[in-house]
């Protein structure tokens, strides 16, 4: 059995070292924050400082591979999600009937929380778990070295104890030292791949009312402008979060911090507007994200791996702007490959760098695709799609065939080519344009007059 050491305590730490735990490895977490997410969900979403984690706050819905994943390697882990107010969406939910099954149909799940309470879920699992010991307000400070080429990481070192361990995990997130600390040490380079983005997001969190509407309908939870984009995130307990997408050089965005201005501007998306129509009460201020990239951090490069005894998992490996809700459901992919195959790994992580390659850096190249459009449409307030691929869009919530192509690519089963390319999906979407032959691209947010009508000279 190894011995492991695990840096950072976030989703991805959490999944890694449970997950090892479980196997009887042995399992040292080392977390820098010695708070960690508890009972009282909202004192420590709302009141919880996480100058580290900004993601934190910011709303969240778990793409199926999140649920796979737990439901396999952790289901005491789910039961306990759900007991404490996560709920199940499937796709076909938008229907009033879901169609006849096909194979893989039943995991297309998104799971509906904020990111605490599946922290405190994991927290909880791995405090249980007798060969996990996690020591919280400790701070890994360096890595320790021994011979080999290439280089083995052996350990790591809080303050003067160094404790050693047969494979280092680097799960401390996008703003991971270990990087540095290779480099200082004379090992070669990791390989970065970073592409910046120039998107903004602000949200707001509402609670509905006990005594008020509980549900807007069968409503769409997302709306566009050609220069910004709106959405709703129902959430875990009757929270629900409101967030609105722009440019980060549209000079109204600081505007949107005022909350009057926030939802005076998402009461003009038909989405946001129909949830907070059901006089939710705000439970925040208006969080603003911005200077966000995707960056993958590869500690392999042509040469092979440029140490081992050490891997990174979670944003350390594959940072993605929140756009697509990729971040967690790949942090958990990776911890369940690492703990299935960590003897391996510890070993020569050879195998692991090109299983990330494989299995996890299509979907990154994927999300800097998507995120190069949203920022250029954005900015220069673009042209429409064309109208058949609009129709793609717009079918969906029509026809369950391209609901079903729709919700593969969200839940990372299948990319955008492959579930869009079949000839079913390219019959269907031709038949309901043929039954709409008016129907043209159109935007169903405000106009750039309207909106800055609403933003204070």
């Amino acid at each position: 059995m190894a011995r492991v050491a695990v840096i950072g305590g976030g989703t991805s730490g959490l999944g890694t070292a449970l997950m090892l735990g479980r196997r009887g490895h042995t399992v040292t977490l080392f977390e820098q924050d010695a708070r960690e997410a508890g009972d009282d969900l909202n004192r420590d979403f709302f009141d919880w400082n996480r100058p580290r984690v900004p993601q934190a706050v910011q709303p969240h819905s778990f793409l199926a591979p999140v649920r796979t994943v737990l439901r396999a390697e952790a289901p005491d882990v789910y039961v306990d999600l759900l007991d404490r107010g996560a709920h199940e969406y499937h796709d076909f939910d938008w229907f009033d009937e879901h169609p006849p099954h096909r194979a893989g149909d039943e995991d297309l799940v998104t799971l509906r929380t904020r990111r605490i309470v599946l922290e405190a879920a994991l927290a909880a699992a791995v405090r249980r778990e007798p060969t996990v010991e996690v020591r919280s307000g400790c701070r890994v400070s360096a890595l320790t070295f021994g011979e080999g080429s290439p280089t083995r990481v052996t350990g790591v070192r809080v303050g003067e104890e160094a404790h050693r361990a047969d494979l280092v995990v680097d799960a401390s997130g996008r703003r991971s030292p270990v990087p540095a600390w290779l480099v200082a040490a004379g090992c070669r380079p990791p390989v970065v791949d970073s592409h910046r983005t120039g998107i903004a997001y602000l949200s707001r969190w509402y609670r509905l009312r006990a005594e008020g509407p509980r549900d807007p309908g069968r409503v769409k939870n997302g709306s566009a402008a050609a220069f910004a984009l709106a959405g709703v995130f129902p959430s875990d307990n009757d929270t629900f979060a409101v967030n609105v997408m722009l440019s980060t050089a549209d000079p109204t965005r600081g505007a949107l911090t005022d909350p009057a201005v926030f939802e005076a501007v998402a009461r003009r998306f038909p989405a946001t507007a129909a949830w907070l129509d059901l006089a939710a009460e705000p439970q925040s201020d208006v969080l603003a994200m911005a200077g966000l990239d995707n960056r993958w951090t590869a500690l392999a490069d042509e040469e092979g791996p440029v140490v081992t005894g050490l891997v990174n998992a979670g944003d350390s490996l594959i940072h993605t702007n929140p756009t697509l809700g990729h971040g967690v459901a790949l942090g958990l992919l990776a911890a369940q490959y690492l703990a299935t195959h960590v003897d391996r790994i510890a070993a020569d992580p050879a195998d692991y760098h090109a299983w990330t390659t494989q299995a996890l850096r299509p979907w990154f190249d994927a999300q800097v695709t998507a995120d190069r459009g949203n920022e250029q449409r954005l900015a220069e307030s673009s042209t429409l799609p064309d109208r058949r691929a609009a129709a793609v869009a717009a079918s969906a919530f029509d026809d369950p065939v391209v609901m079903r192509a729709r919700a593969q690519v969200r839940h990372l089963v299948r990319t955008s080519d492959e579930a869009y390319g079949t000839e079913e999906v390219d019959r269907h979407v031709t038949v309901w344009l043929a039954a709409r032959p008016d129907f043209s691209p159109q935007h169903d947010g405000p106009t750039r007059d309207q909106w800055e009508a609403l933003i204070p000279a």
